[in-house]
């Protein structure tokens, strides 16, 4: 075609991540849906070996980048991104709900803030199929949509976002905040928040990665409600959270059935509600290799009997799977104080153990977890880092006033 091709899908986050830096570059590319261009979608799987990961993006010279961030598309075309400043009143770290609904809130407040986010914005909520539990949407709505519309407000508030850059560390230099990135970038600022979320435990089988949020799920209460009337969900795990969040799933499936790998790891009492439960099926000693497909949904799970080898195979809609979930806090050991499960700990007004940096969100020891919380608390901490950066200012014109007089 004499020029850029992206390959990819109107569903995929990243296809339309790179679809909006090249159009921002203004770089002339082609587009083509794979989902409804069967010679793009043979070309892609030729170029993969099989694969079908996207974007696949083939370029003048025949090279080809699959999945690149905007900082390797950025160094293949030779572009220089300049940030517009590297010092704000407030540093955000997470472009999730808390971190996005935070900056928002910042920028009403007169702050000039960054966002900084490892990944696409919209954190968990974005990868999820759709949402029917946030204020506002009685209908539902896509997980990459509503990350898109808070994206773009923060945007719109004047916000500076910065996708795909990895945090290496922060803290306090010479009276100020320091938050370094992997790509050795340093951005300073009177005061910061932590909104890096969490992420789900994964099983690393066949087919989960590509079904992530078109099948299989890791939160019962934001995605349960789509399967209202479905014949029966499949939950994976032995603890708590799964036995806890089938009684949730119970109310929307005709039938729950309960996967686990050995005995239950649950406390009693839930345990013996959930056996007692008519519409929830315990099995213990399965261990599950892989999920089944039909087009781009889940088909499907696929496992096996321990004791007796034998294959198991139960068709559904939906696997909602319960096996872990660790917060994004790897940069922050040393720095901040984490609970025993490596969670930020905060007081009532969202401080951490470091001063001036505050936490909100999935990463929050003590935190619900769910989308509308986390939006909340990202609005609440801004209040409290207000209150903080009022205190600086007047803590610093005191000490001026003192050295004049």
């Amino acid at each position: 075609m004499g020029r850029i091709v992206v390959y990819g899908a109107p569903w995929c986050p990243d296809c339309r991540r790179s679809k909006a830096f090249l159009t921002e570059q203004r770089v002339v590319f082609d587009w083509i849906d794979i989902d409804v261009d069967q010679e793009g979608r043979r070309i892609v799987k030729e170029i993969q070996r099989g694969g079908r990961s996207i974007p696949t993006i083939v370029f003048e010279d025949g090279s080809i980048l699959i999945e690149p961030s905007d900082a390797t598309l950025a160094a293949k075309l030779g572009l220089k991104l300049m940030r517009r400043r590297m010092a704000y009143d407030l540093l955000i770290l997470g472009g999730g709900p808390a971190g996005l609904s935070a900056a928002i809130y910042a920028a009403r407040e007169g702050m000039q803030a960054l966002v900084i986010d490892r990944g696409d914005f919209g954190g968990q909520a974005g990868i999820t199929d759709r949402i029917d539990n946030y204020p506002g949407f009685p209908d539902g709505i896509g997980g990459a949509e509503l990350a898109e519309r808070l994206a773009e407000h923060a945007r719109r508030s004047g916000v500076e976002l910065m996708s795909h850059v990895e945090i290496a560390s922060v803290c306090r230099e010479m009276g100020a905040l320091s938050v370094r990135t992997a790509e050795g970038d340093t951005f300073r600022s009177d005061a910061a928040i932590v909104a890096t979320g969490s992420r789900y435990h994964r099983l690393g089988i066949e087919g989960e990665d590509g079904l992530v949020g078109r099948g299989v799920h890791y939160s019962a209460g934001r995605d349960g409600p789509a399967y209202a009337g479905s014949g029966e969900l499949v939950v994976i795990g032995g603890g708590n959270a799964a036995f806890e969040e089938s009684v949730v799933l119970a109310g929307f499936a005709e039938h729950v059935t309960i996967l686990a790998r050995g005995e239950p790891r649950a406390s009693e009492v839930i345990v013996e509600r959930v056996r007692k439960h008519p519409g929830i099926t315990l099995r213990t000693g399965v261990d599950v290799e892989c999920f089944e497909r039909s087009g781009d949904r889940l088909a499907a799970v696929v496992g096996r009997v321990r004791a007796t080898g034998e294959p198991l195979r139960i068709d559904t809609r939906a696997a909602f799977v319960f096996v872990g979930q660790d917060p994004n806090t790897g940069f922050l050991r040393g720095t901040l104080d984490l609970d025993e499960r490596g969670f930020v700990v905060t007081d009532e007004r969202y401080a951490t153990s470091l001063d001036g940096v505050f936490a909100a969100g999935d990463v929050r020891a003590g935190s619900t977890k769910q989308v509308g919380s986390a939006a909340g608390e990202g609005i609440a901490v801004v209040l409290s880092v207000r209150r903080y950066l009022e205190g600086r200012h007047l803590m610093s014109s005191a000490g001026t006033d003192e050295t004049t007089s």
